[in-house]
This record gives structure tokens, C-alpha cells and sequence, in this order.
């Protein structure tokens, strides 16, 4: 029988039905859905976080990574409805706004030398493959020695279903324009009940899993997210990790899995924000279940530089990048500012009693500070 005393020790588990999960985790055995449920609604943090600490640095050993990036929206402008989303607007709509090539040009020349373009935006009702191509190839001349990370599922399906084209034709385009890898945003909760009552236009959980397997076949990597603290159950909580999982077994394309705290303010959906407790246990069940990915990443921006330090004890061996300008979740009421300098990313981790190492988009190793 496999001995837990080297992840927890019984006497001071709190939660006993914590001890058989723990004997998989020091095992290296598959947690079944039913474990997933049983870490989510334990209240034993402390001995949740130590087994994700474990899993953690059983393939990472204290090496935390960060990138320097800039984050660039498009526009706002979008045909989506769905309720958690506060950035969206109008056309026509006040605070509405679309970049064009030139002030693309502006931004990218303010922005010092990058790793990492990362391009998320609305889902433009005049905007098509031709117009993206544009900004691509923009981003590509005026940045060369940065990775662009770009379109989201949704805006790769967008793409597909306004040009009549498959993922696979539109992917190819936008490879040969610069495209690196894509960003897991999309996803939200894979449940059909939770998007039939929050975004029911959006695509499909089967649609996302077809993209990014699509991406992975051509030689294009990926990362994978949940957006939780809104309607969904526990059960769906696992339900969605153990799809990715399931996807990663099949193509190892996916890089960091990254989870999304709700952001009620100024949305359709109103709501509270989810808590640092939930936060934690959302990392450490990531880092848990998901046993074929390599990276969870802390999003800083909406955790907050305290918690999201916190967090790498918890399981989480990324914390993201500088971003520089983020307005999705700050336009719902993230809180978490949108720049921090490098040497803050660096101080935070080395405070944690980790190694800080400095990634590109794809993990290529830039630089350790020892």
C-alpha cells in the first residue's frame, strides 16, 4: 500500500477523505471525476494546496515561468450577447472603437522589446480573414522577434462561418501571417446547460475541442481556460477538465491551462466576484486533474499580485507576463491593473521562495534569475 505521509500526514488532514486522493497523487495514478468533485468541495484548503504543491514540483521542481508581453484589443465592437461580458459594444454604441492599421502601428511602436503579442478582440460584424491578415502581418513587421498569440476558438469560428471556410483553411492563413499559437479564451464552461442560459450564440464546447485540435495538428500550440464563479455546478467544473485532459491525451498540443475568475461588475449576469478560497481551489483541482499539462498559470490581472503569488503554492508554476494593456476583464471590474514591470514578476516569485525563469509564448527558456 502506498504511503501518504510524504504529501500529508494523516494527523493533520483535516478532510480524511482527502487521504485516498493523495495516495493516487504520490502514486501518479489518474484522479477519476469523482476525486475531482471530492477536491472541489473540501473545505481542507491547506492539504488541498499541499498535494498540488506536490504534483507541482514533481514535474516542475521551483521554477516559476513569466513572459514579457503586451496585450492588444482589437476592438470592442461585437455581434456576441453573451451575459458575463462587459467589454462588448455596438456599433455606433457609445465607447465603442476599432483600431485601424495606423494606430495599431502607434501601439506597437510605443511598446518596448516584447516576447509576446497577444491579440484577443470583439467579434467585428464588418471585419473578416482579410482584415485580420492585415493586423497579423502589421504585428509580425513591426515586432519580428515577438510570438504572436492571437484569436481565440470563438473568433477562429467567427472567421470560419463569415468566409465559408473550415478551421483548418482559416488556420493556414493566418500561419502564414505570423500567427505562433492561439490563447484559451472561449472556452467559458464546457456544460450545455450553463451556455444555453449564459451564451447561447457562442460556439460549442465540441466546436473549441475541434479548433484547437485542428490548430494542434498543424504544428500550432495552444493554451486551454475555464471562466468559473458564475452558474456553474462543481460537477461541470470537472466535467470540463477532464474534456481538455481527454483532448491533451490525443494531440499534447495544449502549453498552460489558465482559469478566469467571473468579473460581475457592469455585466447582463450580475453576480459576486468569486473568493480567494475559490480562486485557490480552482488552481489546485487544475493542476490536479490535469495531470498532462505541464503548466497552470495564475492571471494575475484578475486574481491580484497577492493571491496569484500565493497560488504558487497551490500549483501554479506561471504567473503570466507584464501584459501591459488588458481591458476585457477591466472593463467587468478586475481590479488587478493591467502592467506590472518584470522586475515586479520576478520580486514576487523569488519572495515565494522560487525560481523565476523568463519564457517566450512557446516556453522557450530567455533567461533564469538566479
Amino acid at each position: 500500500m502506498v504511503q501518504t505521509q510524504s504529501i500529508l500526514n494523516p494527523e493533520l488532514v483535516e478532510d480524511r477523505e482527502l487521504l485516498p486522493v493523495a495516495e493516487k497523487v504520490e502514486a501518479g495514478q489518474r484522479l477519476s471525476f469523482e476525486d475531482g468533485v471530492k477536491l472541489f468541495k473540501t473545505h481542507d484548503l491547506l492539504s488541498l494546496g499541499r498535494l498540488a504543491d506536490f504534483a507541482n514540483r514533481r514535474v516542475n521542481g521551483s521554477v516559476v515561468y513569466f513572459t514579457v508581453n503586451r496585450h492588444v484589443n482589437l476592438t470592442n465592437i461585437c455581434v456576441g450577447t453573451c451575459k458575463f461580458c462587459a467589454f462588448r459594444k455596438r456599433k455606433g454604441e457609445k465607447g465603442a472603437y476599432q483600431l485601424t492599421v495606423e494606430e495599431l502601428e502607434r501601439k506597437l511602436l510605443e511598446t518596448p522589446e516584447v516576447s509576446e503579442i497577444h491579440v484577443v478582440s470583439g467579434l467585428h460584424p464588418d471585419w473578416g480573414l482579410k482584415e485580420i491578415k492585415e493586423f497579423l502581418k502589421t504585428i509580425k513587421r513591426l515586432k519580428p522577434r515577438a510570438k504572436i498569440q492571437a484569436l481565440t476558438a470563438e473568433e477562429v469560428d467567427y472567421l470560419c462561418r463569415k468566409e465559408g471556410l473550415e478551421p483548418e483553411e482559416v488556420l493556414k492563413e493566418l500561419i502564414e501571417c505570423g500567427l505562433d499559437a492561439l490563447p484559451g479564451g472561449g472556452a467559458e464552461v464546457f456544460s450545455g446547460r450553463v451556455r444555453e442560459k449564459l451564451c447561447p450564440e457562442k460556439l460549442s464546447a465540441e466546436r473549441y475541442l475541434e479548433i484547437h485540435e485542428t490548430a494542434h495538428k498543424l504544428g500550432i500550440r495552444s493554451n486551454a481556460s475555464i471562466l468559473y464563479g458564475h452558474i456553474e455546478t462543481v460537477e461541470e467544473r470537472v466535467e470540463h477538465l477532464l474534456r481538455l485532459r481527454e483532448l491533451q491525451d490525443r494531440t499534447g498540443g495544449f502549453m498552460a491551462f489558465i482559469s478566469f475568475a467571473y468579473q460581475p461588475k457592469n455585466t447582463q449576469l450580475g453576480g459576486n466576484f468569486t473568493t480567494g478560497f475559490d480562486d485557490l481551489k480552482m488552481l489546485a483541482v487544475a493542476r490536479l486533474l490535469l495531470d498532462n499539462f505541464r503548466h497552470v498559470r495564475a492571471f494575475w490581472i484578475t486574481l491580484g499580485e497577492k493571491l496569484a503569488q500565493v497560488s504558487l503554492h497551490f500549483g501554479v508554476n506561471d504567473l503570466d507576463g507584464t501584459v501591459v494593456e488588458e481591458t476585457i476583464t477591466r472593463s467587468a471590474g478586475a481590479s488587478g491593473g493591467s502592467y506590472m514591470p518584470k522586475e515586479r514578476l520576478i520580486k514576487l516569485i523569488k519572495e515565494a521562495g522560487k525560481l523565476p525563469v523568463e519564457r517566450d509564448t512557446l516556453y522557450n527558456v530567455i533567461r533564469v534569475y538566479q
